[in-house]
């Protein structure tokens, strides 16, 4: 192993406002919710079984495996945040219930290192038969996932001990040596886990495995087609009519050759990390293009405003150009998260403000809205427009939940959420030998790695409502290295000073971040004013659903309209286009949130007298219109939501 001492994957502490009482929600509130749907103790909550699946294939009980065939999945995000949890907070009771989990994996592992309890209970001669459709890989990508976080925080092997063995399991079997299988599984996610496997442990053949996983998919004769025909299978799955080339899997093409993002939208989102991942650690340069062209089509023209991605129901996957529905989106909050996932490993490959403005946009919006502020209740679709009664009478509109839900049967996205924001503090900074690069504004404190010294920062803000950033730097002895920071694509007329002293931002810019370069001394300032104007977003012509709509955004946060807030028929309120938009925060309101107020209008209903249709004349009304924040959306009386208000 390379390292052989604790390690912590960084050393920041988040003290900010809003991440850190939503760090206390998933240590308090989710981690125990999720321990016990995992250990079906959840009333009225769909059962889970994982556990006991776990049970089963260690041989201590008897019984037969319950759930999808990635159940093991839920086990191994639910350790992932453990882990990032314990970073912040230790907790030896969390920490030993952990590790007799961990042991229990250790008692389901065989003897040759295979891990699932799907296969070792309910198929045991199936396994590597039919990786189109049955996950064996995707949960492992989850357990290595949650393995190296696991040991990194609290310096114990025993769980990157078992994947090791199970990685190199898989090494064994697949490739195109001998009788390898020449394969890759259905649903990525082991690609992106076996590079860090293997930025932990140093050993090669996992970064080699991962590598052909990705250089095979979508290579001719088609993989899927020879294990259908090995196992003589002709039953017809529900995917085949519409994704028959295998592009719901991104399998249509190989990776170099894919131009537009389409398919499942997760599976796409956890390759694209993988892509980026081996971009850089390979220095592969057809691989870093693949990646831009795809990062260029999702996010101009297949992401929606909040960073959800993934515009239809029907194979929760991205449909064409521009396409973008707010009442019948998917945008799956797993896709939200993979988005962020995405946007880092691009800023690995290069620093560049846009992968930053879109994991911000990503994080603030399409990812957190998937969680009630108690972090009891989730949602698995983010709509951008709710109409309860249409969710509940439409065919079409029956996956747009008005409410959240306390679990779900297929219940990926809850412990994704826990395992990102547990780890939140992982995203705000990254270090290029003497070079730091901010990259979010949250407060903490820091100490980080600079050129071979361990440099103290703290960053005080009130971010995302207050425009006024602060970072403290103190560096064990005084030295010379550049602090860059992003100045959001968002933001026009940005301040930037170092010990008060203003700096030209045009001067030292590249890429959207501010490089400072300079002896640092303890104690030396850098402050930031990021001006937070309220904002008429419009969308692109192209996206018919938004003709003569504008969305409300202040900095990073993306607005809505409730029906609690506005009354009902949502769709009828006009935005005039010399409304004055007014912005308060208001303390006591969904936890302390910037509202957003104007005069609006709404159509005058009165004189229809229940008619279907009328040659009359349009007439409204004046109405108070209020916005808050997407993400908060929900916690209050249920009803309508919009996100993109008519404008006059």
């Amino acid at each position: 192993m390379k390292n052989t001492e604790i390690k912590k994957i960084e050393n920041v502490k988040v003290t900010d406002d809003f991440w850190r009482s939503r760090m206390d929600v998933i240590r308090d509130e989710v981690i125990p919710y999720q321990w016990e749907a995992i250990n079906d103790r959840i009333p009225d909550a769909p059962a889970s079984h994982a556990i006991k699946n776990f049970r089963i294939a260690a041989g201590e009980i008897s019984g037969e495996f319950f759930g999808f065939v990635f159940q093991d999945s839920d086990v191994a995000k639910w350790l992932e945040a453990v882990a990032y949890s314990l970073e912040s907070d230790p907790n030896p009771e969390l920490e030993k219930t952990a590790d007799q989990v961990i042991d229990l994996i250790e008692r389901a592992q065989q003897k040759n290192g295979y891990l699932n309890t799907y296969f070792t209970v309910k198929e045991p001669e199936g396994k590597w038969s039919n990786l189109r459709d049955r996950h064996e890989m995707y949960c492992a990508g989850h357990m290595i996932e949650a393995a190296v976080a696991y040991y990194q925080v609290t310096g114990k092997r025993k769980l990157l001990d078992i994947m090791c063995r199970f990685a190199d399991h898989i090494n064994a079997v697949f490739g195109k040596d001998g009788n390898k299988i020449p394969g890759y599984d259905g649903h990525q996610e082991i690609e992106l886990a076996l590079v860090k496997l293997y930025q932990e442990t140093g050993l090669k053949r996992y970064l080699k495995l991962s590598k052909y996983f990705i250089d095979e998919r979508g290579q001719k004769p088609h993989f899927f087609d020879y294990e259908k025909e090995a196992r003589n299978d002709d039953k017809k799955f529900w995917w085949n009519d519409e994704y028959g080339d295998y592009s719901y899997h991104q399998a249509h093409l190989p990776v170099r050759e894919q131009k537009e993002a389409i398919g499942h939208a997760v599976r796409a989102m956890y390759m694209y990390t993988a892509m980026a991942d081996l971009a850089r650690e390979t220095g592969d340069e057809s691989l870093k293009e693949a990646c831009e062209t795809l990062w260029e089509n999702v996010t101009q023209r297949q992401m929606y405003i909040t960073g959800g991605v993934g515009s239809q129901d029907f194979g929760e996957a991205f449909s064409f150009d521009y396409d973008l529905p707010n009442d019948t989106c998917y945008t799956e909050t797993c896709a939200s998260i993979g988005l962020v996932f995405w946007a880092k490993r691009m800023l690995g490959i290069e620093k560049n403000r846009e992968y930053a403005d879109v994991m911000e946009r990503a994080l603030y919006n399409g990812t957190i809205s998937g969680m009630d502020l108690d972090g009891k209740k989730f949602f698995y679709v983010n709509p951008l427009e709710v109409w309860p009664k249409a969710s509940e009478k439409r065919k079409d509109k029956e996956h747009v939940k008005p409410i959240r839900q306390k679990w779900y049967s297929c219940a990926c996205c809850p412990p994704n959420l826990a395992r990102l924001i547990s780890s939140i503090g992982h995203y705000i900074y990254s270090t290029d030998r003497n070079e730091v690069f901010v990259h979010l504004y949250m407060g903490n404190e820091s100490e980080l790695d600079i050129g071979g010294q361990k440099v103290q920062i703290v960053q005080e803000t009130k971010y995302p409502w207050d425009e006024h950033v602060k970072l403290t730097l103190s560096p064990e002895t005084s030295s010379e290295f550049t602090m860059a920071v992003r100045i959001p694509g968002w933001c026009q007329g940005a301040i930037l000073k170092v010990n008060g002293k203003n700096v030209e931002i045009p001067s030292c810019l590249k890429n959207g971040y501010a490089y400072l370069t300079r002896m640092w001394e303890k104690g030396d300032e850098i402050e930031l004013f990021l001006p937070m104007p309220i904002e008429r977003i419009r969308a692109n012509p192209k996206v018919r659903e938004n003709a003569g709509k504008v969305a409300l955004q202040r900095g990073p946060v993306v607005y809505c309209l409730e029906e609690v807030d506005n009354g009902t028929n949502l769709s009828n309120i006009r935005l005039p286009q010399d409304a004055k938009l007014h912005g308060t925060f208001e303390e006591n309101l969904l936890e302390g949130i910037y509202i957003i107020t104007a005069q609006a209008e709404q159509v005058d209903e009165t004189e229809w007298n229940e008619e279907l249709y009328k040659p009359i004349e349009r007439k409204t009304k004046p109405i108070p219109l209020k916005a808050i924040p997407y993400y908060s959306w929900c916690n209050r009386k249920p009803g309508e939501m919009i996100v993109w208000i008519a404008e006059n």
